[in-house]
């Protein structure tokens, strides 16, 4: 099934090719329960020609065909549910699971979880918001023209979504914690949300702080932000800077700000595996 066909007529060569989401076909002995695929080309960040879109439902998905729900979204997708796609083979952050159990103990709210993969050489422009001297990158604000321009109105399109922004969330970790921050506090009418974990706020001299100093008026936007010790005090103290600077802004710890440090966790998917359930119950926790 195409989303968002090309309009009628014949395109010239100048012409880009308009955005798309294109559901995979997978074999019966490859899929995972509630688990679909789909394939986004997008003409903000068309290169490259494709890349992998993971779209997880609540089990009670199907059973409850009136009901909409909220819509979590999260970088490195790959690395999410299927350990024959991680970074490292077997190795998840088990959001579905996780998901699954928080919701069937009715500590969190039944949320559509959308993964989009990272594009491997390219992660790093994608996953920052400005450019670095000697990194380079730069390209967050044309990622973030592709979710909020191209890919959630096609997933608001194919599934029962709650579209607001207090009912939509945007995530990750390393780069993708700090691509997080910066495209909710961009973008507050899409993402009410949000997740940091682990960010690297070292990116670029620390310029994501300059970035959230200038956030006038303070969004309205809930923030989860997170750091192991074991991944270097001085992470931790960037981390604690921000927490800081937030206050300071006018968030309130523990109302629509949670911090947490945690003793000895280190900078891998199982660290941010192990600390997922938090998160979900902070930002979408059961009504």
């Amino acid at each position: 099934m195409r989303i968002g066909e090309p309009q009628t007529g014949v395109q010239t060569a100048v012409q880009a090719e308009p955005a798309s989401l294109v559901r995979m076909e997978t074999e019966p002995e490859d899929r995972i329960e509630r688990l679909e695929l789909f394939e986004l080309h997008s003409a903000v960040l068309p290169e490259p020609e494709t890349r992998c879109v993971c779209v997880y439902l609540p089990e009670c998905y199907e059973s409850e065909p009136e009901r909409h729900f909220p819509v979590f979204y999260l970088h490195d997708g790959q690395n999410l549910i299927d350990g024959r796609t991680s970074y490292i083979p077997g190795r998840t952050w088990r959001v579905g699971e996780t998901a699954d159990r928080m919701i069937a103990e009715g500590l969190v709210e039944p949320v559509i979880l959308v993964g989009v993969a990272n594009t491997g050489l390219r992660r790093m422009a994608e996953y920052t918001p400005t450019k670095d001297f000697r990194m380079g990158g730069g390209d967050g604000k044309l990622y973030g023209r592709l979710l909020v321009e191209e890919l959630k109105p096609h997933i608001d399109h194919e599934f029962r979504t709650l579209r607001g922004a207090v009912h939509t969330g945007l995530g990750g970790s390393s780069l993708g914690g700090l691509i997080s921050l910066y495209l909710g506090l961009g973008h507050p009418e899409t993402f009410g949300q949000l997740a940091v974990m682990s960010p690297s706020i070292w990116w670029d001299h620390r310029s994501l702080l300059q970035f959230v100093k200038q956030a006038r008026p303070r969004p309205e936007t809930k923030i989860w932000l997170d750091i192991g010790t074991g991944e270097g005090m001085r992470h931790v103290r960037d981390t604690e800077l921000l927490e800081r600077l937030l206050i300071q802004q006018g968030w309130r710890p523990g109302e629509d700000l949670q911090t947490l440090i945690v003793p000895d966790a280190v900078h891998d998917e199982d660290a941010w595996a192990a600390r997922f359930d938090q998160v979900l119950r902070f930002l979408f926790p059961a009504r």
